[in-house]
């Protein structure tokens, strides 16, 4: 309490309305191997479709990874995805230099200056991917369009695709151009072709090759005269609303030729489907530093590439330009008379990823205070060997098991269940990889891998089941709670499996579940089912149940979230009374909506004694009596004679 020294009225206020937060169980972690998309960061997607916009579609190396994700987000719609760095990895870039950008982090503390000596643009991710991009950039009026730019000097016959020119010099491949008909002493703009454009394929001497445009072929609509003089325009002309010049900015600042048009284009088609597709267009930026639009924004080109593209960085200027990335006062910027048509090339997607390079992509959610996850899908090392998978899952254990608030979904090694006609041999391989796996109760195993639609390259591959578990138990999260299990008919079916691998019959699934699997079943007219709740944990334990395991990382959370606010205050009988207010009436709410079936909280002199006080710790024990999933089912069918009584018999 304040003192006053004069009389007044003193108003505080204390807080005693606090209560143990929710906390999210349901949000899933991976790292993979993926075609496109940052590496080395963890990124949240929440669809399918956000996931391929973001790391790109499967391919026949990389499927297994890709389709981990994937599954897991038919059931939840938060999926926190790493995309492991693979050796030989590189973008694509003006020069085709082998190099890379890991992220927009690494770009800008290492590349952002155009230190990197790979040419004027990079694509803004690592993978083959890039290689598809052309930049094309404008930076002046006459690069924009020239007027009797050159004159043919011989006659061009109608559909003819080539003439003879006087001056090749800036006809450039790309570009747009139309005839004059006749030979006026000055050609206007009405004078060009009555409007028939063709773009220049190649060209060599004095000759250049031409197809119409837009039709992309046929040549000459009408026959041409010798020295009919010639319009050229850039190849995007009609992308943007006329010709760049010297910007506002620029111009009350004494400054010129600022202005600079940038189009990005898929020239594959790799990206829309559609080749040479124009997919972004920057119209009227500037190449002064200190450029601003009307809105306060920057507007210098390499900052607006920076912020909007979702394809290309910016990496050094044109090396005919003069005074680009200068402030704009007093300032003449050159204007290169040529556009520049860049195709970017040497991106890579590099080799397979290996057990350690998934283990340093893993290791992005090892933090729980700043990564908050609560799903791991350990996915599969494709192509790799026992030791390799067995190493991998270990690996993921580990996170999990450091973190303390989360658990991971494992499915065995391919080989070992694909591709095996022989169910007995399935089994043994399955129970024998899993018993190389350390007992843990943080570990699910499931019994192998799905048969599914790849739509992306329309063909079926053998998918694990590891993301589908995951997206059972955060499916559960939603239409139920974190301490239900995740199995069985209501909860457990698994969608998107035109068959399965390995389908287990009762004898097999009694042989994997002493193991600590849980199959997964095609039971017919009925689906294909999770069936079975095991953690990994070999003791005999509550603890060897998803539902007490996933119930006891809510109660942990939740309340360890909440306990922070009593540090630095004092251990006393208000402090420990306060902190029971809190999670007696949390954990009544836990047993009303069936997580456990008691509870009893000590937090009083009898643990914090005059000893722990001293040492400066607050004890709290919560003793909680879980509840149970039903897992055995025994139904007893008694026939009695017509004359006895059920009272008698069932006494």
């Amino acid at each position: 309490m304040a003192f006053q020294v004069s009389p007044g009225v003193l108003v505080q206020e204390k807080d005693l309305t606090r209560i143990i937060p929710a906390v999210s169980t349901s949000t899933g972690a991976f790292a993979g191997e993926f075609r496109k998309g940052p590496l080395d960061e963890i990124i949240t997607v929440s669809s399918e479709q956000e996931l391929v916009d973001t790391f790109g579609k499967p391919d026949s190396n990389n499927f297994e990874d890709f389709f981990s994700a994937a599954n897991f987000l038919q059931y939840s719609n938060s999926l926190r995805v790493v995309r492991a760095q693979n050796s030989s990895i590189s973008n694509a870039s003006a020069t085709g230099s082998t190099f890379v950008i890991k992220n927009e982090t690494d770009y800008t503390n290492n590349f952002a200056a155009g230190q990197a000596s790979v040419g004027e643009w990079a694509a803004r991710e690592a993978g083959a991917w890039g290689n598809t991009l052309l930049v094309s950039i404008c930076p002046s009026a006459t690069a924009y369009e020239n007027l009797n730019v050159t004159s043919t000097t011989g006659a061009g016959a109608v559909a003819a695709t080539s003439v003879t020119v006087s001056s090749i010099t800036n006809i450039n491949v790309g570009d747009i151009i139309s005839f004059t008909t006749d030979t006026p002493a000055t050609a206007v703009a009405g004078d060009y072709n009555d409007g028939h454009e063709y773009k220049v394929t190649s060209k060599a001497g004095s000759t250049i090759n031409f197809v119409r445009h837009p039709q992309g072929s046929g040549g000459l609509q009408r026959a041409i005269l010798s020295g009919a003089k010639i319009r050229r325009r850039w190849k995007y002309y009609d992308q943007v609303s006329g010709a760049p010049g010297t910007s506002t900015y620029a111009s009350a600042r004494g400054g010129s030729n600022d202005e600079i048009h940038i189009v990005v284009v898929d020239q594959n088609g790799v990206l829309t489907g559609v080749q040479e597709a124009v997919i972004e267009v920057y119209q009227k930026l500037s190449k002064a530093s200190d450029a601003k639009n009307p809105q306060g924004d920057s507007n210098y080109y390499p900052d607006v590439i920076y912020s909007k593209s979702k394809y290309v960085y910016w990496m050094d200027h044109n090396a005919s330009g003069t005074n680009w990335g200068s402030a704009a006062t007093g300032v003449t910027f050159t204007a290169v008379t040529s556009p520049t048509l860049t195709q970017l090339s040497n991106g890579s997607n590099g080799s397979t990823v290996t057990v350690a390079q998934k283990k340093t992509a893993f290791e992005k959610f090892q933090d729980a205070e700043t990564v908050d996850v609560g799903l791991f899908i350990c996915g599969t090392i494709n192509g790799g060997s026992t030791a390799d998978n067995l190493i991998h899952i270990d690996n993921v254990l580990t996170v999990v098991e450091n973190r303390k608030d989360a658990i991971c979904f494992a499915s065995p090694k391919r080989a070992d269940v694909v591709g095996i006609s022989n169910a007995n041999s399935q089994t043994t391989n399955i129970i024998e990889f899993y018993n190389q796996v350390r007992s843990s109760s943080y570990i699910i195993f499931d019994s192998g891998y799905k048969y599914m639609y790849d739509r992306y390259n329309d063909v079926y591959r053998f998918v694990p089941l590891c993301g589908d578990t995951a997206g059972l138990s955060a499916r559960t999260d939603l239409i139920a709670d974190s301490w239900y299990s995740p199995a069985g008919f209501n909860r457990g079916i698994i969608r998107g499996a035109v068959k399965l691998a390995y389908n287990p019959n009762k004898t097999q699934r009694d042989d994997l579940y002493r193991s600590r699997v849980n199959p997964v079943v095609t039971f017919p007219g009925q689906g294909t089912v999770l069936f079975g709740d095991k953690t990994g944990l070999s003791a005999p334990s509550a603890f060897d149940r998803i539902n007490v395991r996933r119930l006891f990382i809510v109660l942990e959370k939740a309340i360890a979230t909440a306990s922070k606010f009593q540090l630095f205050e004092f251990n006393d009988e208000f402090t420990r009374a306060n902190f029971r207010n809190i999670v007696e009436p949390f954990l009544r709410e836990v047993q009303g909506r069936r997580g456990l079936t008691d509870f009893l909280v000590v937090c009083d002199e009898t643990n914090n004694t005059g000893e722990v006080i001293d040492r400066n710790e607050f004890i709290a024990e919560i003793f909680i009596k879980p509840a149970r999933s039903i897992n055995f089912i025994t139904l007893q069918f008694i026939a009695t004679r017509t004359g006895v009584s059920f009272e008698e018999v069932a006494s």
